[in-house]
């Protein structure tokens, strides 16, 4: 019986030698309030708890069969800590004790970038799945850092290409208390006026039932006195902003946080096969929840990951980094155009969804934006205005 058995070992291909296991990392917060549930007062659910692995996870139920073709074993490895300091130590066991150099980081931009800066002399390649922040897109930019999640610039454009193909010019900017509405509004104002819009007035709402408050809590009081084609509302909780379409003073469309959202992705998308993934996904998660914008970048960094190793039949980081940033990569996303890195900046080109609480209006970039190189590029910071220095 032992005799049969080596003779099988010894004949059967992959089986003689052990097969390479490649490890991909993944770096989180315990307790992330980013994906905490969000309730009102009334306990109506306005978020459900998330965890990003689950996008992950789904890829990785690919990764089985990429590894019989290649030979080769992947294993995600999860490790949530407390703090960035805690995390760098869990980064250094994957690194050292299991030679990982593929890392999903999920962390939010203020914390994210000086955590990859500590890693630069780390042969490593970071996936940026969460943060938003258009700076470490400019001035934060890191060679090693690659961002799967889109910025908020990329969002916005997108929003604003849709508001200029409607003519909607003229915008009412309603922005709530917290710092995240203040930066959500601010990168809204930049596409607007660079896709031709202007604010119409802007006005700053309270979360309140006080009376005192009459003047930043009433809806009618907020939207009236100013003409407008339509209303963009910055309100990153959406407790206030929900309140807003049918009540305001004018009848216009409403758009931003609540109305119209832009996001990278949504469950109600019925095209490019994106169907298909959000099953995958809703199995995964035992149809405990839909797809939210940060597992599909959780997703996509797996997925980019096994593509190239696919096509390289490689491992190696050097061999891997230089084919994800390839001019000529294409990366399969289920959102209708092949995406890939830019190279100054180290964004995923993508499109972006425009969608309401159930159904995608539409893709952008939309068809009468055209860039002389990709289209893609006319979401998001282009290369003569990036700020980016690699």
């Amino acid at each position: 019986m032992r005799l049969l058995l080596l003779v099988l070992l010894l004949l059967t291909p992959g089986l003689a030698a052990a097969q390479e296991e490649v490890i991909f990392g993944y770096l989180g917060l315990k307790k992330d309030p980013r994906y905490a549930r969000l309730k009102t007062y009334a306990n109506l659910v306005l978020r459900p708890a998330i965890d990003p692995v689950d996008g992950a996870m789904t890829a990785m139920r690919d990764a089985r069969i990429v590894g019989r073709a290649l030979e080769m074993t992947f294993t995600l490895e999860v490790a949530r800590e407390r703090d960035p300091q805690a995390l760098r130590a869990a980064f250094e066991r994957l690194y050292a004790e299991r030679g990982a150099r593929f890392f999903l980081v999920d962390l939010p931009g203020d914390l994210l970038a000086p955590f990859a800066a500590g890693l630069r002399d780390r042969e490593v390649l970071l996936f940026n799945i969460s943060a938003t922040d258009p700076e470490l897109r400019g001035e934060q930019c890191q060679g090693h850092l690659l961002h799967v999640i889109p910025g908020r610039d990329q969002l916005m454009d997108g929003l604003a290409q849709f508001l200029a193909q409607k003519q909607w010019r003229k915008v009412l900017l309603l922005v709530g208390p917290r710092e995240e509405d203040a930066r959500l509004a601010e990168s809204f104002v930049t596409s607007l006026r660079r896709f031709g819009g202007k604010v119409a007035d802007r006005r700053e709402f309270l979360p309140t039932n006080d009376p005192r408050a009459r003047e930043r809590n009433n809806i009618r009081l907020l939207t009236s006195g100013v003409d407008y084609d339509a209303i963009f509302v910055a309100d990153s909780r959406t407790e206030f902003g929900r309140f807003i379409p049918y009540n305001a003073y004018l009848p216009r469309p409403v758009v931003g946080s609540v109305g119209l959202v832009p996001s990278a992705w949504h469950w109600a998308s019925e095209r490019f096969g994106s169907p298909q993934l959000n099953q995958r996904f809703e199995r995964q998660v035992k149809g405990k929840r839909r797809m939210s914008d940060v597992d599909w970048a959780a997703w996509a960094a797996v997925r980019s990951l096994l593509e190239t190793i696919t096509r390289t039949r490689s491992a190696e980081l050097a061999a891997v980094r230089e084919a994800l940033l390839a001019p000529d990569a294409r990366l399969d996303v289920y959102k209708g155009a092949p995406a890939n890195f830019r190279a100054w900046n180290r964004q995923l080109r993508q499109p972006i969804l425009l969608h309401t609480s159930n159904a995608v209006i539409a893709y952008a970039p939309l068809p009468q934006f055209l860039h002389a190189r990709n289209n893609l590029d006319t979401l998001g910071i282009d290369e003569p205005m990036s700020r980016c220095r690699l």
